[in-house]
């Protein structure tokens, strides 16, 4: 009879694998946070799906006529001791020149749409590292914006009954605001502070001008917000002060973004490793490499030959008898 191998309890412990580590939460936080390619699926629905939510908060805000009037009463007033009070003015000026405001109203009828989504989908084909945190940036700025409505409804100037705004979209009567003629009952409006036309065109004209390459561009980038905060003055539908409401939310969305990715989106990489790449790469494993006419096997980094270490030679066929 051969001798009968006895296995300690040591020799057991040391024959079994050692369990692979499970990933913690602070590593799957950080996963979350890392840039990741954009997928057209998801994010059409989730920009349709965030707008409908938006309209749909927005809306349901309790159309508070007398606290929005009064409001826009003490902000007008506030304006008059600033200095800065000249909406009327311009409002009357531009109405003047028939071409011009109606040019204006169709500009605030479309471009604050036109605009923003031109920009996500030109980010989704040419920044996709960049896409998900400029995005963020822009849902930030809109859901505390909602907050804003809630809290301090205001009507904007040309529903004010004390002085002689004019409301252009009625007076011309052009296609330019859901909150004039007969769209007025699909809209609250009296959800003037903050303007979300000042938010989205200034993020969609920094966006363009940190990102884009052509001079011309750029230009454009920043006289797209610089237009609109014209027009939103001269159509009547917002005070001075209501755009820079709009920057403070614009500042609350960027503030979000930095924290969360930990740089200002347009710091992020332009581009992102594809998944199947990432995953090879978090395993420690690398493509195919032609060395000497060879091919050097996929090995994790540690198994891998030394640069000047002659490869393994692969076996061969047996020899003969």
């Amino acid at each position: 009879m051969g001798d009968t191998s006895v296995t300690t309890l040591e020799g057991r412990e040391a024959a079994v694998p050692p369990p692979v580590a499970t990933e913690t939460g602070q590593g799957l936080l950080r996963r979350m946070r890392a840039p990741r390619r954009p997928r057209l699926w998801f994010e059409i629905l989730l920009i349709a799906v965030s707008y409908w939510t938006y309209s749909l908060i927005r809306n349901a805000v309790p159309e508070q006529k007398t606290a929005a009037l009064r409001n826009a009463d003490w902000l007008w007033n506030l304006e008059h001791h600033l200095g800065i009070a000249v909406e009327q003015s311009v409002n009357h000026a531009v109405n003047s020149v028939t071409w011009l405001i109606v040019g204006m109203n169709y500009y605030y009828a479309t471009l604050h749409f036109i605009v923003t989504l031109a920009v996500l989908v030109w980010l989704y084909r040419s920044h996709p590292g960049r896409y998900a945190a400029t995005r963020l940036v822009l849902f930030a700025t809109t859901g505390v914006a909602l907050i804003g409505y809630y809290l301090y409804p205001l009507a904007p100037p040309r529903l004010m009954t004390d002085t002689a705004f004019i409301d252009t979209v009625l007076v011309h009567d052009t296609w330019g605001s859901m909150a004039s003629g007969d769209l007025k009952n699909m809209s609250n409006q009296y959800a003037a502070m903050p303007s979300m036309h000042i938010g989205w065109s200034v993020w969609s004209g920094l966006t363009i001008f940190a990102l884009a390459r052509t001079p011309w561009v750029r230009i454009l980038g920043l006289l797209y917000p610089a237009a609109t905060l014209v027009v939103i003055v001269a159509t009547a539908n917002h005070f001075w002060l209501d755009a820079v409401g709009g920057l403070v939310c614009l500042a609350f969305g960027y503030t979000v973004a930095r924290l969360w990715y930990g740089k200002l989106p347009h710091a992020l990489p332009r581009r992102v490793p594809h998944p199947h790449g990432a995953r090879r790469a978090r395993a420690g494993v690398r493509p195919p490499a032609a060395v000497d006419g060879e091919e050097r096997r996929l090995l994790p980094d540690g198994d891998r030959p030394a640069e000047d270490e002659p490869l393994p030679a692969r076996p061969g066929p047996a020899p003969g008898p």
